[in-house]
């Protein structure tokens, strides 16, 4: 419809404070804002209504406009209620950026506008689309009457009679209108979706589960302000969220896929606004890992910690647990997209680790609040504070979350133990995240017990990092183990006293780091090869790509600067313990 059939209309009782030549322009849509700057919910061609709540004195009114009129949109009409009058430096400001500008008689809801607009762009869709941009405002409103993505899920239920939830990459229900999505068939349809993604399709993807239809619609940002896209896939698949519609949209109109398309850019900007609130809980763990890492005194982490425990458990005060959970993803070379070491995994592990720490059973508040998750080089590592009674992650649906957690208690002889059980973990990823990765990726956790001090803190981070070798030794894309899996000698390690980890590693690394830094010989590369390879010159140069001859005058080199013999178990064991340790 064009902008001067606003004035046509007499219900509305719309007034044109400035803008007549500009009248021909098309709506093509409505959107109610009070935001300063709303230009990342903006694709052109809006009527933008606004109460002015967001004009606290006139030096705000040019900027404010400036945004709309470099958005594109076709016109503003400002509520007479707020202030009465409209202000003039509005007036002049739209003038100005030659963009049509009407006052609503404050008499006039801003539904009544939106609804005529909207029946007129679109017949067909009026219902519909009035009931979404009727409910806009709330969803991107960041206190509490928002709503979330609840709200637009409502929505489908109410005016189109869909069933629609939103899912994680893991299947855990973010959001959903009427009865939950059990968890089984969440897992399922998530593993649909990553499967599907990963061969490149575009979406909606069609997804048949015990006889039911879905359509699989992914959760991407793409307005403005959206984060760019991905180089490769596999950067962003096992973090992306879906929406899950219980129907076959293989056969809609374009109109229909449409809204769909817009509803899944209202939910990605929530999910935006989730993401950024897990800056700050970011910020701590990498401010603990750094000084863990850094050999810091227990009084600095401690006080560090002291930080930390009142924003990840609200009301405490103090942790009397914690527990450190490290993940890495590792991906093989592929003959698509980016090389699989142009891909940073740091981050793509970061943002799944948040994900699956989360407890399905948990019902309320993101129970991710209570997570801290930091990334080092290819792995994250996640700082979890353990309250005084803690649950163990299992499946969600009726019955069954206590009927898993039993079993995997009794499984692992861990009833007693406090804290995030191993196997608990997998059971509730590995399905949908194993088609995620598909041929050419790996997942594995590493979990530590929990410690009741900072002392301890560091101990088991290293008993964390111990545990997820021993998953990657494992055959599986999704694999992860516990610290009762350790063998007996690196389950003493981290428990060393840092006095004399640093003292044995010094007296026999010491003199190979300052070989390596003077001459670049790679010695303490070279012996950390040989001993993985058991002392095999074959298969270590092989490794290494060196010649055997090269290998051996290496490791003599080693042996000349240590004094010890690399032929002796006990001068191996020696080396092993200390790089283990360092």
């Amino acid at each position: 419809m064009r902008l001067r059939a606003l004035l046509e209309t007499d219900a509305l009782g719309l007034r044109l404070l400035g803008g007549e030549d500009e009248l021909d322009r098309t709506v093509r849509g409505v959107m109610t804002t009070d935001l300063r700057d709303p230009s990342r919910y903006l694709s052109g061609g809006e009527l933008v209504l606004t109460g002015l709540a967001w004009r606290r004195d006139a030096a705000d009114s040019e900027p404010f406009v400036r945004i709309l009129a470099g958005a594109g949109v076709a016109g503003l009409a400002a509520g007479e209620a707020e202030l009465g009058d409209i202000p003039a430096d509005l007036v002049k400001a739209c003038l100005h950026h030659r963009l049509p500008l009407f006052a609503v008689h404050e008499t006039v809801a801003f539904a009544t506008i939106t609804e005529h607009v909207v029946r007129q762009v679109s017949g067909e869709r009026a219902g519909d689309l009035a009931a979404v941009v009727d409910r806009h405002r709330r969803l991107m409103t960041s206190g509490p009457a928002g709503g979330g993505p609840e709200v637009v899920l409502d929505l489908l239920t109410s005016d189109l009679d869909l069933r629609a939830w939103v899912l994680s990459p893991t299947g855990r229900q973010i959001a959903g209108a009427g009865a939950p999505l059990p968890g089984p068939l969440g897992a399922a349809l998530a593993g649909h979706h990553l499967a599907a993604t990963r061969t490149g399709r575009r979406g909606p993807y069609r997804a048949a589960v015990a006889g039911t239809t879905y359509s699989l619609f992914p959760i991407r940002n793409t307005g403005r302000g959206a984060v760019p896209a991905a180089r490769d896939v596999r950067e962003s698949v096992l973090s992306d969220w879906l929406l899950a519609v219980e129907a076959d949209a293989s056969d809609w109109p374009a109109a229909r896929l449409d809204l769909l398309q817009g509803v899944t850019q209202l939910i990605a900007v929530e999910r935006d606004r989730r993401d950024a609130a897990r800056t700050v809980r970011r910020r701590l763990a990498q401010e603990v890992l750094e000084l863990v890492q850094a050999g810091a005194a227990p009084a600095e982490i401690a006080a560090r910690l002291r930080v930390a425990a009142p924003v990840l458990l609200p009301g405490l005060g103090v942790a009397p647990q914690w527990q450190v959970v490290v993940a890495r993803v590792d991906w093989s070379a592929s003959g698509q997209g980016a090389a699989a070491g142009d891909i940073a995994s740091g981050p793509v592990a970061q943002a799944l680790l948040e994900e699956i720490l989360v407890d399905p059973a948990v019902s309320g508040p993101d129970s991710a609040d209570r997570i801290a998750v930091a990334h080092t080089g290819e792995e994250a590592i996640a700082l979890v504070p353990l309250p005084t009674a803690v649950t163990v992650p299992a499946e969600s649906g009726a019955g069954e979350g206590d009927a898993a957690r039993a079993a995997v208690e009794d499984a692992d002889a861990l009833a007693g133990e406090p804290g995030l059980h191993a196997d608990a973990l997998l059971a509730s990823v590995r399905e949908p995240l194993s088609a995620g990765l598909a041929d050419d990726g790996r997942l594995t956790l590493g979990v530590s017990a929990a410690v009741h001090s900072a002392e301890g803190l560091r101990g088991a981070l290293e008993e964390a990092r111990h545990a997820r070798r021993v998953a990657a030794a494992r055959p599986g894309r999704v694999c992860a183990a516990g610290h009762h899996e350790l063998a007996s000698h690196v389950l003493l390690l981290p428990f060393v006293p840092d006095d004399v980890r640093r003292a044995f590693t010094a007296r026999l690394l010491d003199p190979l780091r300052d070989y390596d830094r003077r001459h670049r010989a790679e010695l303490i590369e070279t012996l950390e090869a040989f001993l993985d390879c058991d002392g095999s010159w074959t298969r270590c140069a092989a490794r290494l790509h060196l010649h055997v001859n090269t290998l051996r005058y290496r490791v003599g080199r080693i042996e000349q600067l240590t004094g010890r013999d690399l032929s002796r178990l006990e001068d191996k064991l020696d080396f092993f313990l200390a790089l283990r340790m360092s």
